[in-house]
């Protein structure tokens, strides 16, 4: 709990202005709140002494606080508002972009449906304690130490009323802390969990229709909706039982300072007006205190979510010190061309299965250079290798132009366009899909690109051309169609180095051929490497490496016809 406390803590530093104007805030409405009690018991000791010259006044005071104070808590609760939302925005954002700059490699260690609970909810408990759990723990602080004092200064037995409920409150408190942490861990996973079922369901609805697994799924639901609630209800069973004695407490606390108050006005020790704000009072000094005692609970919760989020944003971060060096790199090679080579490269999976072991591949300006080989044998590994988003064990791979050289790291990135398998568009018109990757890119620019990816002449024939609406994961457009548009907005980028992970899988063979040879005959130096099954492709390539014995093997005329006619 130290180090997530620390951890907290460096986001609420921060924050220190606006901690402070809220417990400023605060402070101000204990004080209010004494004030309005004091001229409570005032206004009852007036009436019950028939003293009618100051009624008027003493009423119109009443009324005119209670309405600042209404006002003021409105006021309070706008800023406290609008702290919380900027904040938490702040805090998403900042958590947002830590986990978009974790090694990859890393965070496919957890499911997606994980991740976005660890970042909306954990996130925001973090942003709603930064805020509000010192303020609160410092102004009911205060309201205690001020409501006490006051107690004391007009009848000091009354003080002691105020302890009765001390001892269960901390018995609870104990109990309730061990319980908390067990349950807001069931909770962080409970939901995570239905989470990701929900994430994985929605985005394979076709699969599932497909198959027939509707009851399967709606099955799935509903037994994972039975843990959930099976879950909450033990959770509401402990908070019923914590309820009910701290409501029995206080009901003891405040009927045994009621009788003590009648026995004192009965002696003509106090004023009926000071009973009635002692018994006001006490039952505010009880809530205090039980309030400042849930502080430990709280704390728990809080530091149970930071711990969730310093799982992710602690795990190892990619590199991009060299940045400023790739974009020198870029700007002195754009016009030669920049190419890729990897050099006796060796990795293996966390699970020790190894891929490859002094694998070797170039790939210059100008060519297209095919990696071939059966499913699973390491082709989009290689990609993910050439990107930095895997580290190599062995070997190295370097960006290159003439004798020029610079190590691959997650900067050079800048020098790749990707387009992995499957579909890979987002949500919106394909225009704002083109320009996600180059936001200043004019129309032409966009339909040139789409010219060369063969795309333009189906997108030409939609109502709204290239402000037509796609889907999410590229609905409303075929696989073929969707495939032309990535690597359209690959194109467009003009990265010196382009990257197709089965990227033409989906397209008959005449327009694969043709987008190949786009390519190939565009006047930009482009290096381009591409993975594939389909053996036609090869006549358009340069260089075939096949992948042989965890190696890459250059194939000659020979091996190259011998895969197409094997296909």
């Amino acid at each position: 709990m130290k180090h997530q406390t620390l951890w907290i803590y460096s986001y609420a530093r921060r924050y220190f202005k606006a901690m402070v104007f809220y417990t400023v805030l605060g402070f101000v409405g204990v004080g209010v709140s004494l004030f309005i009690s004091w001229v409570s018991k005032d206004l009852v000791d007036i009436i019950t002494g028939h003293n009618a010259g100051k009624v008027i006044s003493t009423f119109a005071l009443m009324v005119g606080l209670n309405i600042g104070m209404t006002i003021m808590n409105m006021i309070t609760d706008y800023f406290a508002s609008y702290i919380s939302m900027k904040v938490d925005a702040e805090i998403k954002s900042d958590i947002f972009e830590k986990i978009l700059v974790t090694d990859w490699e890393s965070l496919t260690n957890y499911h997606t449906g994980d991740l976005l609970t660890r970042w909306s909810s954990d996130a925001s408990n973090i942003s709603s304690g930064v805020l509000s759990f010192i303020p609160n723990a410092l102004i009911s602080i205060v309201r205690f130490v001020s409501t006490f004092i006051m107690i004391i200064y007009h009848d000091w037995t009354f003080a002691v009323f105020t302890f009765l409920s001390l001892p269960v409150s901390l018995l609870l408190s104990r109990t309730l802390m061990r319980r908390m942490v067990n349950n807001n861990k069931r909770s962080a996973a409970m939901s995570a969990k239905l989470s990701g079922f929900n994430q994985e369901t929605f985005s394979n609805i076709q699969t599932i229709k497909a198959f027939s697994l509707i009851s399967l799924y709606v099955g799935r639901l509903k037994q994972l909706q039975k843990e959930y609630i099976t879950m909450r209800l033990d959770f509401k069973r402990m908070s019923i039982w914590t309820s009910l004695l701290l409501t029995t407490m206080g009901l003891i606390v405040s009927y045994s300072a009621y009788a003590w108050g009648i026995f004192r006005v009965w002696s003509g020790a106090i004023s009926y007006g000071t009973m009635t704000m002692f018994l006001g009072l006490s039952g505010s000094l009880t809530g205090t205190l039980n309030s400042i005692t849930s502080l430990v609970p709280n704390a728990i919760g809080l530091t149970t979510s930071a711990g969730r989020l310093m799982d992710i944003v602690e795990m190892p971060r990619e590199d991009y010190s060299d940045d400023d060096r790739v974009g020198e790199f870029l700007k002195e090679h754009s016009a030669d061309g920049i190419g890729v080579e990897l050099s006796d490269v060796s990795y293996a999976y966390n699970n020790g299965n190894l891929v490859f072991e002094g694998a070797s591949m170039a790939a210059a300006p100008g060519e297209i250079v095919a990696l071939v080989g059966p499913s699973g044998e390491g082709k989009t590994t290689m990609l993910r290798l050439i990107l930095s988003l895997m580290k190599t064990g062995d070997g190295q791979g370097v960006i290159k132009s003439g004798d020029d050289t610079m190590p691959l790291t997650p900067a050079t990135r800048r020098l790749f366009s990707y387009v992995p398998q499957g579909n890979t568009m987002f949500s919106g018109t394909i225009a704002e899909n083109m320009r996600n990757v180059k936001p200043d890119a004019t129309d032409d620019e966009i339909r040139d690109a789409l010219s060369l990816a063969c795309a333009l002449e189906f997108v030409e024939k939609l109502p709204l051309g290239i402000n037509s609406e796609i889907k999410e994961r590229g609905g409303g457009f075929s696989e073929g169609q969707a495939q032309r548009l990535s690597i359209a907005r690959a194109l467009l980028r003009k990265s010196p180095i382009l990257l197709l992970d089965e990227a033409t899988s989906a397209l008959d063979v005449a327009t694969e051929r043709r987008v190949l040879k786009n390519i190939m005959h565009d006047d930009y130096p482009r290096a381009c490497i591409v993975t594939t099954h389909r053996p036609t492709v090869l006549q358009a390539c340069s260089r075939v490496y096949a992948i042989k014995d965890k190696k890459f093997v250059v194939l000659d005329e020979d091996g190259i016809k011998k895969l197409i006619d094997d296909f």
